[in-house]
């Protein structure tokens, strides 16, 4: 996709006109042209020339972007340029529209006193009113150049209605003038005064200045639109400090290379991607991830341009450089999000593209009308031009964009990056989430969860690290970080050997060390009944125990477990709060994906699916209603792609991921139910921004005509029609503005959505069994097995408190069946109800 900055644009229907005229050109599939950030996105095969050909033609400027988003530069079109000159017009205006104003109300209306060369000569002071309006339209000249221009092409935008209406009222008041000067030439002071009274300088002057200040109230608000993209943008240092040949050098951030060394001091910005070579320090990542608290860095570590090293002397490798580094991506993300365009858009883009045209035929419409009922020219005049400086296309064209760009912002601030406008919007619209176990709702690695020993903990630990260490495998590892974490002592061993499967086994002094499984350990040492039940309850709960000996004597039990984020369970109870279906799809087996789906509270689970399935899972899912599948991205992208929306969850290498529509760069899914707050958030200021912006018209062009004279007398002048057409951009822009108050990780306003997919059940009953002879969990856990093994029993809930067993099934189990099985397990059954 090549993005363009466009000049010349006014209004929404400039923005459509150079959109149609760049979809014609032969190679270009799309084109999205954004009012707010004077941007154009377009896709295809088109030449560069051709595409800058065919928006010069339309009568506006095209130039290609910079290839370093993350470089600020003078220039830079995010900066705000508008306001500036605007403030400059205005005040020019000001100082010649007072005393316009001064003149030609005041003093009639008022009775304000006048200059002796002025008392008592209309004409002259009528001379007066229309050199000092002529000065207002010279300084407010680009309405009139934009205007006019656009009317040549064809193609006329909001300045033409600007520039219409203000030339009408000040070419019909140099028409009065002529008649002045020739009723008082001919002596007829009753005309003179008569016209004098239907002079329209002021209003032509009025309407420039008011359109200024509107013009001006918004630039400041879209420019405050951008403030989280240009954050980002400022957080890279212009320099960073290169260590060649054992000395030290400052060099310009952009020539640093792959490679090369440089050095971070404590308050220093990182100046690009890279990995801690020497030294250690705590940084600030909250730029690019939303968390305050900083992360510790040694050697090894990853560290993101743009973060904070707060504390510690660092010497890192550079790893990416320029726009590959996460920062730059970042931006790129949340501009191209910004530049791009919503669906619910469509709308507005369609009334844009007629509307000038349109309020121009009503304008003459107007005029016509009123003089055929017999009203005055100067009358009928009025409300022509009140049409066309009260009817606003901005609004509708920036109802829109600017919520877009906001909601990005926000997305962007609290580490939720959105690639497209699409997913920002299509986001909250989601009915069922899809999520992936490993790294998603858990971990992603293994943590030791239990440590039972036979009687010394410290004796296990030390052999099962110093067993441990030689081995690769993954629960391996998680082993040695426990016992590191508590201060155990390893010892050396010899004649080390891997067993696939079952286990390890090395010597020690002459004496075998073994570790492994239930299988593997009871072939060599006799494991105590309570051992191997207590082993079963951990099995059922999803972790992974392993026995460790020291010759024919068993030191222990260490379970295993790839333990759920701490965020996943409040974070699918928010879900569930949405009216959100939860889905958890996984390749493990069903006993360890219960046990974790249990934990995190997700009551639907797919497991046992290949990554080849996973995507067919979600295509079928998708036809109960709109599916978000979050995954770590890499086996989970076929799946991430069917899904109408997929999200990676991760930071890092995860950022340049092209399979997901929106990145969580926190690792934390509590970013999920954030992340659709925040569209929802935004969704409705579109349809508020879209709503003001249809009734402003809807109202306002009919009042301005003077629909309403007959019936209740309201008639508008051009003036409050210019007031009202300044400020209905500036609400819309002020509206979406709102967004950056919007409480994304607050559940309290939540609502439910209506929800599509209802899982389809067979007809089930509940049956209570009192069970007698349960003694501990681990009687539970083989009840429950021996029930949920029974055809037709979906689940059982088994308490060995209680005493009992509530089992839920199809109806054509029989009580006989049931009290059968759980009687071949030795415990009696005494009532099934």
């Amino acid at each position: 996709m090549a993005t363009y900055n466009v000049t010349g644009m006014s209004c929404a229907a400039c923005s459509a006109r150079v959109e149609q005229a760049v979809s014609k050109v032969s190679g270009v599939t799309a084109c999205s042209v954004n009012l707010l950030t004077n941007s154009m996105a377009v896709e295809g095969s088109a030449p560069e020339d051709a595409i800058i050909r065919a928006v010069q033609d339309a009568g506006y400027g095209a130039t290609p972007k910079g290839k370093h988003p993350q470089k600020i530069s003078d220039d830079d079109l995010l900066t705000d340029q508008e306001t500036p000159g605007l403030k400059k017009r205005l005040i020019s205006s000001l100082c010649f529209l007072i005393p316009l104003m001064y003149v030609s109300m005041g003093h009639t209306m008022c009775g304000f006193p006048l200059p002796s060369f002025l008392s008592g000569d209309p004409v002259a002071i009528a001379l007066i009113q229309m050199l000092l309006c002529i000065t207002v339209m010279v300084i407010n000249q680009t309405f009139f150049v934009s205007g006019f221009k656009s009317l040549l092409h064809r193609a006329p935008n909001m300045d033409t209605l600007i520039a219409l209406g203000s030339s009408a009222a000040f070419l019909y008041s140099t028409c009065v003038l002529f008649a002045m000067t020739k009723a008082q030439r001919i002596g007829d002071p009753d005309a003179v005064m008569g016209y004098a009274h239907g002079l329209y300088f002021e209003s032509a002057a009025m309407i420039l200045t008011l359109i200024t200040v509107g013009k001006m109230l918004e630039a400041r608000s879209k420019g405050k639109t951008t403030n989280a993209l240009k954050g980002l943008m400022k957080l890279t240092p212009q320099t960073a400090k290169v260590i060649q040949d054992g000395a030290e050098i400052e060099i310009p951030v952009e020539d640093v290379a792959i490679g090369d060394i440089f050095a971070v001091y404590p308050g220093d910005s990182i100046p690009v991607d890279g990995i801690v070579t020497e030294g250690s320090s705590a940084v600030n990542e909250s730029a690019l991830t939303g968390e305050s608290i900083p992360v510790d860095k040694a050697e090894n570590d990853r560290v993101s341009a743009g973060t904070l090293n707060q504390s510690g002397f660092l010497k890192c490798r550079a790893t990416r450089v320029g726009s590959d580094t996460t920062l730059s991506q970042i931006i790129r993300l949340v501009s191209d999000a910004s530049a791009g365009k919503a669906p619910i858009a469509k709308i507005a883009d369609k009334v844009s593209g007629i509307f000038v045209p349109v309020v121009m035929g009503i304008a003459a419409v107007t005029i016509c009308i009123w003089l055929l009922v017999g009203q005055s020219f100067g009358f009928a005049l009025e409300r022509g031009i009140s049409v066309l400086v009260i009817s606003c296309p901005c609004a509708l064209g920036l109802a829109t964009p600017v919520a877009i760009m906001v909601g990005s912002g926000v997305g962007a601030k609290n580490g939720i990056l959105f690639k497209t406008a699409v997913s920002l919007e299509q986001t909250g619209k989601t009915q069922i989430v899809v999520l992936d176990k490993t790294g998603t709702v858990t971990q992603g690695a293994p943590k030791v969860t239990d440590v039972i020993p036979t009687e010394e903990t410290e004796a296990l630990l030390s052999l099962a690290s110093s067993l441990e260490r030689k081995s690769e495998h993954p629960l391996a590892k998680a082993i040695m970080e426990y016992a590191e974490h508590q201060g155990v002592e390893t010892f050396e061993i010899s004649g080390f050997q891997a067993h696939p499967g079952n286990g390890l086994s090395a010597r020690h002094e002459s004496v075998e060390l073994l570790g492994g499984n239930m299988g593997f350990i009871h072939k060599k040492v006799q494991l105590p009944t309570a051992f191997s039940q207590q082993a079963e309850c951990l099995a059922s709960e999803g972790k992974t125990p392993m026995f460790f000996a020291k010759g024919d004597t068993l030191l222990g039990m260490i379970a295993v477990a790839d333990v759920i984020r701490p965020d996943s369970k409040k974070a699918v109870e928010e879900l569930k709060n949405m009216g959100i279906q939860a889905v958890m799809l996984t390749g493990d087996n069903e006993r360890t994906a219960n046990a974790i789906a249990r934990q995190a509270g997700i009551d639907t689970v797919i497991a046992s699916v290949l990554p080849e399935g996973k995507e067919k899972t979600v295509f079928d899912l998708k036809q109960g209603g709109q599916v978000l599948m979050v995954g770590d991205g890499i086996n989970d992208a076929p799946a991430l792609t069917t899904a109408d929306i997929g999200i990676a969850i991760g930071a890092g290498t995860d950022i340049a991921m092209d399979a997901a529509d929106i990145l969580l760069t926190k690792s934390s899914l509590k970013d999920l139910p954030a992340a659709i707050r925040l569209s929802r958030a935004t969704l409705k200021n579109i349809h508020q921004n879209l709503f003001w912006a249809f009734i402003y018209n809807v109202i306002g062009i009919p009042l301005a005509a003077g629909v309403w004279i007959p019936v209740f007398g309201w008639r508008l002048s051009p003036m409050f029609g210019a007031a009202a057409m300044s400020l209905s951009s500036f609400c819309v822009v002020t509206n979406a503005l709102r967004l950056n108050l919007c409480q994304i990780y607050d559940g309290k306003h939540d609502k439910k959505i209506k929800q599509k997919w209802i899982k389809k059940e067979q007809d089930t009953m509940k049956k209570v069994m009192t069970i007698q002879g349960m003694m501990c969990e681990h009687c539970e856990a083989r009840v429950k097995k021996t029930l949920e093994a029974v055809d037709g029993v979906e689940s059982a809930v088994v308490s060995h408190q209680t005493g009992t067993a509530e089992v839920t099934l199809t109806p054509d189990v029989s009580d006989e069946i049931l009290k059968k099985a759980v009687e071949d397990q030795d415990y009696t059954v005494i009532e099934v109800k």
